[in-house]
């Protein structure tokens, strides 16, 4: 990886872990193309792809990765659901996570924050437990209850923060700049390295590239990740061409939508409105840029879904065998209106296990 200021050019610094240009305060990224490399077949999970994606030589795996494609029915058509809700902290997080976690060590750090809705936070508090790291997550006070348990189990300490989600972020950047060591998943880009390892696992486990890809999108990081990935393997003429990437966000806040369809002037527009998709519920992606050209790039689009169709979404997902949360069951309704103009084979990413869900969510499956 050779990262980069993305504003003023200057590299990352040598020492140190700053989670944005100390200079003029831009946003770091790493400015190489991904260059596929043969998976080590003595490895398993994402670290199969280390030479591929640069990830430290430090193993601070909990078996993230290697998660099933499985083939499902939707809407009268076949497709398949790529089960990131099965890494072992229950989300995607984890593949970003193990890279970044890693490149910590790299860096001798022992204590570090981080701020999350939830499934950040959880993954940071795993990982973090496994390298012997002392963690602290910013976490909003509305942020689901099995979520903040599940961080606090793994001994990281909870910082609750009154208010909007935004405010987490505001809070572990204001310790940041007391000395903190800010290891966030949206401002460092060394996890979008490790995302970029489920794109090569899609083409591994159906034989080829697929036509289209959907996800959830709150950062959009993980869609940053994976287009990258896919990229990678149109470069090394491992798939024809890349899949066309669909981004999924709640309509009551979705920066993402606005801006692609609007342009920069429509995300100054949008509010961070309450959902049960917590998950995606980013005010300002630091990455929007980036996020929205790989869109573009791929052919893809942004997708609004509506509140009324996330519970009906995570119910159809379940009638399957696929129990997921809210953030996850986003993808179901933008499906049903995407599918048609979509060609096979098409893969459905679903991020978030539904044991993280509070019990009033639950309440609200069982009132349909």
């Amino acid at each position: 990886m050779r990262i980069a200021c993305l504003n003023c050019g200057r590299p990352y610094p040598q020492s140190g872990t700053p989670y944005c240009c100390p200079v003029c305060s831009g946003v770091f990224d790493d400015i190489e193309p991904l260059r596929w490399r043969a998976a080590d077949p003595a490895r398993a999970g994402i670290w199969r792809y280390a030479a591929a994606i640069g990830l430290s030589h430090r193993d601070v795996s909990l078996g993230e990765g290697h998660t099933p494609l499985l083939a499902a029915n939707a809407f009268g058509r076949r497709v398949f659901l790529k089960c990131e809700h099965r890494n072992p902290t229950g989300s995607f997080k984890d593949r970003g996570t193990a890279a970044l976690i890693a490149f910590l060590l790299d860096r001798g750090v022992r204590e570090a924050i981080e701020d999350s809705s939830g499934n950040a936070g959880a993954s940071f508090a795993a990982y973090s437990a496994r390298a012997g790291i002392g963690a602290q997550v910013y976490l909003p006070e509305t942020a689901s209850g099995p979520k903040r348990a599940q961080i606090e189990k793994y001994g990281a300490k909870v910082v609750p923060v009154p208010g909007m989600r935004s405010n987490a972020t505001d809070a572990a950047r204001m310790a940041a700049d007391g000395g903190a060591t800010y290891a966030s998943h949206a401002f460092l880009p060394h996890n979008l390295a490790g995302y970029a390892t489920c794109a090569f696992e899609v083409a591994e486990e159906l034989g080829t590239g697929p036509s289209a890809v959907l996800m959830p999108a709150g950062e959009g990081g993980f869609l940053l990740g994976m287009g990258r990935g896919f990229k990678a393997l149109v470069d090394a003429e491992i798939i024809p061409a890349a899949p066309k990437l669909v981004g999924v966000q709640a309509a009551t806040c979705a920066p993402l939508v606005a801006a692609f369809e609007n342009g920069a002037r429509g995300n100054h527009t949008v509010t961070e409105g309450d959902t049960a998709a917590e998950g995606v519920r980013v005010r300002m992606p630091v990455r929007l840029e980036a996020v929205l050209r790989m869109v573009r790039e791929s052919g893809g689009q942004m997708v609004a879904v509506e509140e009324q169709f996330i519970e009906p979404g995570r119910v159809a997902l379940a009638h399957q065998g696929f129990y997921v949360e809210p953030t996850s069951a986003l993808v179901w309704r933008a499906l049903e209106e995407t599918l048609p103009a979509l060609p096979d084979p098409v893969v459905v990413v679903l991020t978030g296990s539904g044991y993280k869900v509070r019990a009033t969510q639950e309440k609200q499956w069982n009132a349909l």
